[in-house]
């Protein structure tokens, strides 16, 4: 079972994360390629983890060098992405490198974040956007990156962790209607996000 909360003991000094870096950094990039879905043209859900959240804190900390206040600040921040055992956490991307294009497609995008979803043969699971703060604006444009919560109940985790069991991750947005099936290696370290 994986860790739900990361604290104060579980990072690593500087120091120790200076030697060590190179090497989580390359495990850390294995890990989410086997979290990782493109859905469409530009979105791409990156599902979360008590191991990319602590990889995250601790570069953080790495590049700002903030200490003890960004610390917390830090775990504010990041520890409501982990999964906390009835769910999946997915920090969603639209990414179009043209400044242009991206700011004409987002102007389109209001309120994308709440038409996400996960489904499972007939059950579809809605995600919910973390609280965080908005993430589309006064004029609807959305912004281009947005943390869901897909919160399931005990019979959609036992499907889920079926082998073979075809998973649909989408959006059923008036201007953002894509689907695509979840690769078997990613259901399968997903299906690890569950307690």
């Amino acid at each position: 079972m994986s860790k739900r909360e990361i604290t104060r003991a579980d990072i690593l000094p500087l120091a120790d994360y200076a030697k060590k870096r190179a090497e989580l950094r390359r495990d850390i990039v294995a890990k989410k390629k086997r979290r990782r879905m493109e859905v469409g043209p530009a979105a791409t859900f990156y599902f979360e983890c008590y191991d990319t959240m602590l990889q995250q804190i601790q570069e953080m900390l790495y590049i700002e060098k903030g200490g003890e206040a960004q610390l917390a600040d830090e775990l504010d921040a990041y520890n409501p992405l982990i999964p906390k055992g009835t769910e999946l956490v997915a920090t969603v991307m639209f990414e179009i490198d043209d400044p242009v294009r991206r700011a004409r497609f987002l102007a389109r995008l209001g309120n994308v974040e709440n038409h996400a979803f996960i489904r499972l043969g007939a059950d579809i699971v809605r995600g919910k956007p973390e609280a965080d703060q908005e993430r589309t604006n006064e004029a609807g444009k959305a912004s281009s990156v947005h943390f869901i919560h897909f919160v399931f109940d005990a019979a959609q985790i036992k499907t889920f962790r079926t082998a073979e069991t075809q998973i649909i991750v989408g959006f059923d947005h008036p201007e953002y209607s894509h689907m695509a099936v979840m690769a078997e290696a990613v259901r399968q370290e997903l299906a690890g996000d569950f307690a």
